[in-house]
């Protein structure tokens, strides 16, 4: 990766530079994009990462407990819908990449550049993002498991004391976690790469053991053959499932900080958030720093889209339709079609039948698989909510730059998690709070779409807009969660009536 410590010049536009329309912050500093890697297939296992920060956190919402709801529930014909949401997302996702590569900046601040101004977008996504993210459905999810893992059962309302407890230790531990390390990305990746390998090599040699070829054929063909809906479909589920299938709303706006803290692109100017705990990290800076277009800078954009490319539609593209694929037939080969799965029901048929049919080890194991998908995404949720608004702040207010900006994420981090702790006290079930998190992922996803496409087409240079048919791309996804976010909330008012 280049060093941010070499000496580079970067300038501010002036009389040299031609008139820039920056939006609602100040005016980007301009550089030169540093020199990638040689394109190789050690240099991009060295490269890539953020993608497996967001598979790791993105697996234990649709693929764990979603995906193989839906599927028992209604059938493996509706999966065609997480094909249309995974692709979407992807272009979702390397839009957003794409401004970081140039600017340096996460997609939120070119947000914030937007009209009616950064005040208006801050409070808008920083409401939206604890709304979404705030409640720990994970970390109770994550007690749920470990529950059933040590008693040999499901919990039943007499141990919701029990389960509360196990949430407050899981909370901590995702704190400890995150304000640990020289680079909250560098620690999050080695344990999302850790997570994603155990996880996945459970669930194949599990599929392998159990699944029977029929079971394999429906899944995917579910997957490529798009089939109606059912009648009785609830709403609010499918709602859900879309928007889980990928990272659900604030992650996929979250895959641009990673990408920056990386040291993609223009990014590895910018620092990154470091974790209060260690010492000596690179600070992050307060302004992003844009590229001269030159035939020297184009060529290496050429190379630092290759790994985005790769970063996004192998690691992380293909690795949520596998651990749905993977889930979800495991769920539909063991669980009886039509069951009305509760909460996290799945993984405990799925636990008791291997247990009975093969090895009463597999008890525990499936349940402790099912901890590392919850936990990993709890992890995950708490650090996007986090760093998008600690970015939010660093880009919006000066006077918070006057603090270091580990500061400022520790200060943030403790306070959602405390938030976290607050919400989990009232006793709302594991179930109820994770519909909360996918249903308020459709209007981020909705209204996302339609400014990345505002903003790589208005702030970037023409030599790097993106191609005609990603431009439709990202209005087909607008228009996609939008149809979803308006059902969801029509199905919420009728059921209320």
């Amino acid at each position: 990766m280049p060093d941010p410590s070499e000496t580079v010049n970067f300038t501010t536009a002036g009389t040299a530079d031609v008139t820039r329309d920056h939006g609602c912050l100040p005016d980007w500093q301009t550089g030169d994009l540093p020199e990638p890697l040689p394109f190789t297939l050690r240099n991009i296992l060295r490269t890539i990462g953020p993608g497996a920060i967001l598979l790791a956190g993105s697996i234990g919402g649709g693929e764990w407990i979603a995906g193989p709801m839906v599927a028992v529930n209604y059938g493996s014909g509706i999966l065609w819908i997480a094909s249309v949401a995974i692709f979407l997302q992807m272009i979702f996702n390397l839009e957003a990449i794409r401004y970081t590569l140039y600017s340096g900046e996460p997609i939120v601040t070119g947000i914030m550049r937007l009209t009616p101004g950064s005040r208006f977008w801050a409070a808008f996504y920083i409401v939206m993002g604890v709304i979404q993210l705030a409640t720990p459905a994970m970390a109770l999810g994550c007690a749920n498991v470990l529950f059933a893992a040590a008693a040999n059962r499901e919990p039943v309302a007499a141990d919701s004391t029990v389960l509360l407890w196990i949430s407050y230790f899981i909370m901590a531990c995702t704190v400890l976690v995150l304000l640990s390390g020289k680079s909250i990305e560098k620690v999050l990746e080695r344990l999302s790469w850790a997570m994603v390998l155990f996880i996945f090599s459970f669930l194949i040699v599990a599929n392998v053991l159990f699944v029977p070829l029929e079971v394999w054929i429906r899944t995917a063909t579910g997957f490529l053959m798009p089939q109606p809906l059912p009648a009785d479909v609830d709403v609010m589920l499918l709602a859900v499932f879309a928007a889980t299938a990928g990272s659900g709303g604030l992650g996929n706006l979250a895959i641009s900080n990673l990408s920056r803290d990386k040291g993609l692109g223009m990014g590895a100017w910018m620092g990154s958030f470091g974790g209060v705990l260690a010492s000596d990290h690179a600070e992050l800076a307060t302004i992003g720093r844009v590229f001269r277009v030159t035939s020297e800078n184009l060529r290496r954009w050429s190379i630092w889209w290759k790994y985005s490319l790769l970063d996004q539609t192998v690691l992380w593209g293909m690795g949520c339709v596998l651990g749905m694929l993977l889930n979800v037939n495991l769920a539909v080969s063991i669980v009886p079609t039509g069951t009305k799965l509760p909460g996290y029901s799945a993984g405990a048929f799925q636990a008791q039948y291997m247990a009975e049919h093969l090895w009463h080890g597999f008890w525990a194991l499936c349940l402790v698989n099912g901890f590392w998908i919850l936990f990993s995404t709890q992890l995950g949720n708490i650090d996007v909510l986090t760093r998008i608004v600690a970015d939010i702040g660093w880009s919006g207010w000066p006077r918070l730059q006057k603090m270091a900006s580990s500061r400022l994420y520790a200060r943030l981090l403790l306070g959602f998690a405390t938030l976290g702790i607050v919400v989990l006290s009232f006793g709302e079930n594991a179930l109820s709070l994770f519909k909360v998190l996918g249903v308020f992922a459709g209007p981020i996803l909705t209204i996302g779409a339609f400014q990345i496409l505002r903003i790589n087409t208005r702030f970037l240079p023409q030599e790097i807009h993106p191609p005609m048919w990603r431009r439709f791309a990202l209005v087909a996804c607008g228009l996609f969660y939008g149809a979803i976010s308006i059902a969801s909330l029509l199905s919420l008012f009728m059921d209320k009536t």
